[in-house]
């Protein structure tokens, strides 16, 4: 057998388990055997009815669940890890082992923990919520990382646009794009460019130029786009240009707005699942615009409305013919294509509002396209994964 037979071979045994083991050989080395029994424990749990040798199972030891954590993340890379922890909270019904902050110490954070947290945060006791913050924390630094200069630069370079004008002051005057715009105009004799057009920017780029109201449904199934959207927020905040406002639903309406100042206490202000009035929120957001033409609307839900349909349909609509850019997504996460209500997201289309999910990294460049008033429908059809 050549190499990359064995390799193929001993690949093949750790996905299939020992019950392969006749077939494709044993595991001779220490950490393959180390490897098989995580998957093991984590896998053969008997739920699809089959037999198998492995022992499956990690039991309701929080001491054994923590050497399991630290196997995995000895043995396999982050993005399984990651991959794993999610399977053994959704398979193994480890939530309440989560509780306790020895375990915490030893997981792996990511976007899908957090949103465990942020749902078990009203039974969460004092001694883990410490813990917990820092698990959360550290996956919002890293978001924060991720998308806050490519977030400044897009909205910064849309508000700029805005701004501009062509009979601007000598301060005001943007060189750079003066020279480009005048190139046609380049005198060789002389070797310099006549200016027939200045290009600048208006001095009101200081102060105010757009308003942004984000509202976050925070029922259960939308976790990720809570984490994402509440560190966008906070980016937004940061911005002198802007007057951000957060709020999140369910079937009440919290304004998180204060909390914009540290992305954390805003997801600590969340409480997961429950059911969900969009009505409701858009109700209040309305309360919020006051500049309709220079204001921007994201909605980020499923769209399944627990509250009066119509009254919702009828007030994007109002909003949209006020003047304010509305925009409704249908997730903002890196999960593909969510489930939505479909009839909802026709009737938002029929009104000239079209429902679409986002991934993160793309969410920059909507957010500059919406404040530009671009052409939303259009963005979406060109960047927005299918649903």
């Amino acid at each position: 057998m050549t190499g990359t037979d064995e390799t193929h071979s001993r690949r093949w045994r750790l996905v299939l388990g020992q019950a392969a083991e006749e077939q494709l050989g044993g595991l001779s080395s220490g950490p393959d055997q180390a490897m098989d029994q995580a998957l093991g424990a984590l896998y053969n749990t008997g739920e699809a009815g089959g037999s198998t040798k492995r022992s499956g199972g990690l039991g309701g030891s929080a001491p054994r669940v923590a050497r399991w954590l630290g196997d995995i993340r000895t043995y396999f890379p982050a993005t399984v890890v990651e991959v794993m922890q999610r399977d053994a909270v959704q398979r193994l019904n480890l939530t309440q082992l989560l509780l306790e902050p020895e375990l915490l110490e030893s997981v792996e954070p990511d976007v899908h923990l957090v949103g465990t947290l942020l749902g078990l945060n009203r039974v969460m006791p004092e001694t883990t919520k410490a813990t917990a913050r820092m698990v959360v924390e550290k996956v919002v630094r890293e978001i924060e990382r991720r998308i806050a200069a490519k977030t400044v630069a897009a909205v910064s370079g849309a508000i700029n646009r805005a701004a501009r004008t062509h009979r601007p002051k000598l301060r005001d005057i943007d060189f750079d794009r003066t020279i480009r715009k005048n190139l046609a105009n380049y005198l060789p004799e002389h070797r310099t460019v006549v200016p027939e057009r200045l290009v600048g920017y208006g001095r009101k780029a200081q102060s105010i130029q757009r308003d942004v109201v984000l509202a976050i449904d925070q029922s259960g199934s939308m976790a990720a786009s809570v984490v994402y959207a509440s560190v966008f927020g906070a980016v937004l905040a940061s911005m002198r240009s802007l007057k951000t406002s957060l709020v999140v639903f369910d079937t009440e309406v919290v304004d998180l707005t204060e909390q914009l100042s540290d992305p954390v206490d805003v997801l600590f202000g969340t409480q997961l699942g429950g059911g969900t009035d969009i009505n409701r929120a858009i109700a209040y957001s309305q309360s919020l615009i006051t500049r309709p033409t220079d204001s921007l609307f994201v909605l980020i839900s499923d769209l399944y409305e627990g509250g009066v349909r119509e009254e919702m349909l009828r007030r994007c609509n109002a909003m949209k013919e006020a003047g304010v850019q509305v925009v409704v997504l249908l997730a903002l996460s890196d999960e593909g294509a969510p489930a939505y209500d479909h009839e909802n997201a026709a009737a938002l289309a029929a009104l000239g509002i079209p429902a679409f999910a986002c991934t993160p990294d793309k969410f920059p460049d909507l957010l500059a396209t919406a404040l530009d008033r671009g052409d939303i429908t259009h963005w979406a059809d060109t960047h927005a994964p299918a649903v």
